[in-house]
Formats: structure tokens, C-alpha cells, sequence
């Protein structure tokens, strides 16, 4: 099934949430049913913006609608980012569990937004609790960073090892897919930064170029958990799919940093998303 429901926010300028999303799962083949959580003028990383959030029942209704007209009876992922409350995401799992009685094989493929490395936590606690007691649990694949994957499973990550501990430990809250999008560890090289995937059957590893992008552009995991749905959906190779994401992401963030600009550069990098010019090992850790 190519139709992907990716229920996330949405930002008139720039690429987060589901305008990071919805496009490279357009080029990558999918149909993505897209329900807007926010509809801002930017994302929040700029300081300021203007906007309104929509209510869990209008999330509700829209999504409703979409069952309607038959869209959830072909659906065959469901894609969450950035959840603005608890309730919002006991709409997003009771839907997972509407999309998966009509299809057992959809995945529900989870991007635990909650916060990052240096910048600590930046949803509320109710949402905290929300995402490790019952989305995570819900969902096939997580796509944690470093600083949500610690959080999830109450253990710090320095090394190789820790990651490894840190997934094995997320799998078992319910996912058969832990892909943590950005591993740091004092044993890699410096200007290197790696992404882990750890599945039953084995974990994975690839490493690319950390370019000197300052400040980091947002939006990035919304992507990266994008292509890799999209990728892993299509081939059901899991490290086929990490090797390709970490593929696209690469050369998005190279036409951002040959841009000079701070957000995503996906129209100019979108050849990429499909056919990365330049492909990284993955190698098999576990």
C-alpha cells in the first residue's frame, strides 16, 4: 500500500514537521495523506511566529473525514512527529489502531519529539509521559535522537556499547525498529556523526561528514524518519533504508550548507531524496 498518513505540524516558511515530510515521501513514490496538528508562519526555532494550534477534536474530525472517503482502508504507514499535547496523541494512537484493524500490516512509524542536546526538553511532561507509556509502545518503528532515546530508556549513551544497551533497551517498550538519527560517542571520529539501527535480527551503523552547519537547521529527524519509512516500506530491507537515508539527508544538508541558509534545502537536494550521488557503509555491529 503507497498512501501514508503523517499527522505532524505544518510551517508556511521553511521545512519542519510535515513540510519536511510530505515532499520527499511524494518523490519517493508514496501517497502522503497530510493532517496538520499547527498551521504557523515558521517553525519556533526563529523565536518568534504567528499561528494557531489545532485542537485534538479538529485533528479528530479531520482525520475522520479521510476514513470517509476510504483513505484509512488503504493506508499503509501511519507518520508522527511533534505532538502538542497527551490527548492530541491518544488521537494519533487510536487512529494507528483504526488504520491497523483495517490493515494488520500498516506500520505506525513514531518520531519521539521531545528534545535535543543542548537544548534540553521542550515538550511538557504529559507528553513526556505520554510518548514513553503509550506512543513508543503503539509503534513498529521509533526514530529517536541521542538525547529522546536516553530519555525513553533511562540510560546515558557515551560509547558503542551504551547505544547498543540504550536500543536494545526502546525495543523492548514494544518497536521492532529503533533507528537513533544522531549518535555521538567519544570513541568516533570528531567530524564524523553516525546513525544506529537496531532490529531483531541485527544492528547497523553509518557514518557521514558533519559539516560545519551553524545553527543546525530544523526539520532534519522529520526527514530523515520520512525517507526512512518511505525506504524501508519499499524494499523491506531495514539497513538498505538506513543506508539510503542517511544517503538523502547528507546531500540535503550539503545544498543547505552551499545555500547559506538555515532551512532544509529539499527542493534543490530532491534528486537526492530518490538517488543519493554519494552512498556510506553500513556496517553490521551486532
Amino acid at each position: 500500500m503507497k498512501q501514508i498518513l503523517s499527522i505532524q505540524s505544518h510551517v508556511a516558511f521553511g521545512y519542519v514537521g510535515n513540510r519536511a515530510a510530505v515532499f520527499p515521501l511524494q518523490r519517493l513514490g508514496f501517497d502522503a495523506m497530510a493532517v496538520n496538528t499547527v498551521q504557523f508562519s515558521n517553525h519556533t526555532g526563529y523565536g518568534s511566529w504567528t499561528g494557531q494550534v489545532f485542537t485534538p477534536e479538529h485533528i479528530a474530525d479531520v482525520i475522520e473525514g479521510i476514513g470517509q472517503r476510504g483513505g484509512l482502508d488503504r493506508c499503509g504507514a501511519v507518520l508522527s512527529g511533534y505532538m502538542g499535547g497527551a490527548a492530541l496523541g491518544q488521537v494519533i494512537v487510536e487512529t494507528v489502531r483504526r488504520v491497523q484493524a483495517g490493515n494488520p500490516r500498516a506500520v505506525y512509524c513514531c518520531d519521539p519529539v521531545m528534545g535535543d542536546v543542548g537544548r534540553g526538553f521542550f515538550v511538557s511532561e504529559d507528553i513526556r509521559s505520554f510518548m514513553r507509556e503509550h506512543a513508543v509502545p503503539a509503534a513498529g518503528i521509533i526514530t529517536p535522537n541521542q538525547f529522546e532515546l536516553e530519555f525513553l530508556t533511562g540510560r546515558e549513551i557515551r560509547t558503542m556499547e551504551d547505544a547498543l544497551a540504550a536500543a536494545a533497551a526502546a525495543r523492548a517498550l514494544g518497536p521492532k525498529l529503533v533507528l537513533l538519527t544522531s549518535l555521538t560517542r567519544a570513541e568516533a571520529a570528531p567530524d564524523t556523526i553516525e546513525m544506529l539501527l537496531d532490529t531483531p535480527d541485527g544492528a547497523y551503523v553509518v557514518a557521514t561528514p558533519r559539516l560545519p552547519l551553524d545553527p543546525p537547521p530544523n526539520g532534519a529527524g522529520d526527514c530523515v524518519a520520512a525517507v526512512f519509512l518511505a525506504k524501508y516500506l519499499e524494499t523491506g530491507d531495514a539497513a538498505a533504508a538506513l543506508g539510503h537515508a542517511a544517503a538523502s539527508i547528507y546531500a540535503v544538508f550539503a545544498a543547505t550548507l552551499k545555500a547559506g541558509t538555515r532551512e532544509l534545502q529539499l527542493i534543490a537536494a530532491q534528486d537526492e531524496l530518490v538517488r543519493p550521488g554519494r552512498l556510506f557503509d553500513v556496517a553490521k555491529v551486532r
